[in-house]
C-alpha cells in the first residue's frame, strides 16, 4: 500500500522494466551529462544509470574528491566507453561551478543537468532555531541552484533537460525541524520553474526522489523515522527516463519518482494540458481565460 496518496494506482518503492536503460526509448546515446552531488548517494546512482543508457560522457561535481574519484572508477571499469570528469566543487561558490562547466563542456553542449547537490540545515522549529543558520540554509540551497542553471544555460544543448532534485518538504510539512529546508526547496522548485519559463526550450522537471537512506537522510532522522524506504535505482532511473522523449509530456511539472510512468503516460495529453501536478494555488485559474503578460517598451528598460 502506498505511505501517501498518489495518482497512478501503482506505486513503486524499486526501479522496474519501464525505467530499465537498456530500452532503446530511453537510449542516452551521444549525451553529455552533469550531476551535481554525483559522488555518493542519488548523485552517483544517477551517473551510473546514465552510462547504463549509453551517455557519452558524464560529470560528476561534488565537495569530497574521494567519492568522486571512486564513482568514476566503478563507471569507467564497468563502461570503458564512458569518459567520466570529476571536479571536486561547492555548489554555493559560482567562480568553482562556472569553472567546472567551463572545463566539461569546453566548446561542446550539455544535454543532461541534475541538480542535486543539498544541504539539510538547520533541524529546529521556526520559534527555535538561529535566524542566522535559518538564512544560511536557504541560502545555500538556492545559490547552489541558481549557479548550476546561470551555468547549465551557458552550455544547454538542443532539447537539453534539467532535472531538478527536490523534495517533498516543499509542499509538505513533516516535522517543525525542516522549516529551513522547506523554504529552501520551495524556493529552488520556483528557480527552476523560472527557467524553464524563460526558455521553453529546456525541459524542466522537479523531482521528489523518494526516501533513500542517503547520509543527508540519515542526519535527518534516516528511513527509520517514516518507517519505509525506496531505493536508491528509483530515482537514478526515473531520472534517465526523464531525460528520454518520452517523458516531454511531463514538461515543467512536479512529480514523485514513486508513481508508474506507464499510467502517467496513458494520461499524456490531459496532463501535458492541464494543472495537475503544478505547485501552485490548488483551484487555479478557476476557468478564467488564459493571457499573456507583456512589458511595454518602457517597462522593459526600466527592468532590465
Amino acid at each position: 500500500m502506498a505511505p501517501f496518496p498518489s495518482p497512478t494506482p501503482t506505486w513503486h518503492d524499486n526501479t522496474y522494466p519501464s525505467l530499465s536503460p537498456t530500452r532503446p526509448e530511453l537510449s542516452a546515446k551521444g549525451k553529455t551529462v552533469l550531476i551535481t552531488g554525483g559522488g555518493t548517494g542519488i548523485g552517483a546512482e544517477t551517473a551510473r544509470f546514465f552510462a547504463r543508457a549509453g551517455a557519452s560522457r558524464i560529470a560528476l561535481l561534488g565537495r569530497r574528491e574521494q567519492p568522486l574519484i571512486d564513482t568514476k572508477a566503478s563507471i569507467e571499469s564497468e563502461h570503458p566507453g564512458v569518459d567520466v570528469f570529476t571536479a571536486s566543487t561547492d555548489v554555493t561558490k559560482k567562480t568553482e561551478v562556472d569553472d567546472a562547466f567551463a572545463r566539461f563542456a569546453g566548446d561542446g553542449k550539455i544535454h543532461v543537468v541534475v541538480s542535486n547537490a543539498a544541504i539539510t540545515g538547520p533541524l529546529e522549529s521556526v520559534r527555535d532555531v538561529d535566524p542566522d543558520a535559518f538564512l544560511n540554509g536557504v541560502q545555500s540551497n538556492l545559490k547552489g541552484a541558481l549557479y548550476v542553471a546561470q551555468a547549465f544555460l551557458r552550455y544547454a544543448g538542443e532539447d537539453a533537460a534539467a532535472i531538478d532534485v527536490n523534495s517533498s518538504a516543499a509542499h509538505l510539512n513533516f516535522a517543525a525541524g525542516f522549516a529551513s529546508y522547506s523554504v529552501a526547496k520551495w524556493a529552488q522548485y520556483r528557480l527552476w520553474s523560472s527557467l524553464g519559463f524563460a526558455n521553453p526550450q529546456v525541459r524542466v522537471y522537479s523531482i521528489q526522489p523518494g526516501v533513500v537512506d542517503t547520509d543527508m537522510n540519515k542526519a535527518a532522522g534516516g528511513v527509520k523515522a517514516v518507517g519505509f524506504e525506496d531505493h536508491v535505482s528509483l530515482p537514478a532511473s526515473f531520472n534517465v527516463w526523464l531525460a528520454s522523449p518520452e517523458a516531454r509530456f511531463l514538461k515543467g511539472k512536479y512529480l514523485w519518482v514513486n508513481w508508474d510512468v506507464d499510467e502517467l503516460k496513458a494520461r499524456a495529453k490531459e496532463i501535458e494540458e492541464g494543472t495537475e501536478f503544478d505547485l501552485g494555488l490548488v483551484g487555479w485559474p478557476w476557468g478564467a481565460p488564459k493571457f499573456e503578460f507583456k512589458l511595454t517598451a518602457d517597462a522593459e528598460r526600466q527592468w532590465s
